[in-house]
């Protein structure tokens, strides 16, 4: 394990997985960068911490945000792609906005940040792609037939990414967690089991991105699969 300052744009910075991540990568040292949509909702007082509000769904606007992010920001060598959202219903029940804004997030506007740091991050001496992925990149299921789709096209992506980036000094992760227990279930009808076995802990797959980062020059973790010991799925009084 190396130990190296780096400069580390983390997005969905203001909850779940992308918090987690970026105290956990403060702590170790790390300027962090985390794009919010609402920098509101996470203000952390830290020397090396710069929040940035923007809405990753609106690709119109996206491509001139990320040119003032290179501006402002050139020291990124790394990125953590923690934002997105699920949603969850039979196929005839999403909408065809709904189908749009999901695909959105969830994947298209990961594939326009990469794209857009590409280039200056295959200048550096070791940069990061890590995506956080999912388990239901892995197998598609009842219910998750569009939140499915947008995570096995961010596998696919980074899969592809990855052989691009051989020959280069960017390094291409995907992390697939299973359910873990963060906000990402408070408008769902279900949720993880409460026990501590049923569910993972953002920070769990704060230690997966920590493991990245912190990896030795000449190696790439290509792929992480986190899972509860018992996956256990518990349905809402309201459902």
């Amino acid at each position: 394990m190396q130990h190296v300052k780096r400069t580390i744009l983390v997005t969905g910075a203001s909850s779940g997985i992308g918090r987690a991540s970026a105290v956990s990568l403060l702590n170790q040292g790390h300027e962090v960068i985390g794009i919010s949509r609402n920098c509101q909702q996470f203000t952390y007082t830290h020397p090396q911490f710069n929040s940035v509000e923007i809405d990753l769904s609106d690709l119109t606007t996206l491509p001139n945000h990320l040119k003032q992010l290179l501006k402002q920001y050139p020291a990124i060598d790394s990125i953590v792609f923690s934002a997105g959202r699920g949603q969850f219903s039979s196929l005839e029940e999403f909408s065809f906005i709904q189908i749009q804004e999901l695909m959105n997030l969830n994947f298209i506007s990961q594939s326009f940040l990469a794209k857009g740091f590409l280039p200056a991050l295959k200048r550096k001496p070791l940069a990061d792609l890590i995506f956080i992925g999912s388990e239901a990149a892995l197998t598609g299921r009842r219910k998750g037939s569009i939140y499915c789709a947008s995570k096995f096209a961010l596998r696919g992506f980074s899969q592809a990414l990855r052989d691009e980036c051989a020959k280069s000094s960017v390094r291409v992760s995907l992390i697939n967690p299973g359910m873990v227990k963060t906000d990402f279930f408070q408008s769902l009808s279900f949720e993880p089991g409460t026990h501590q076995s049923q569910h993972l802990y953002a920070e769990d797959v704060a230690n997966a991105v920590n493991y990245i980062i912190n990896a030795r020059v000449g190696i790439i973790i290509d792929e992480i699969n986190l899972n509860p010991a018992n996956n256990v799925i518990q349905f809402k009084n309201n459902a």
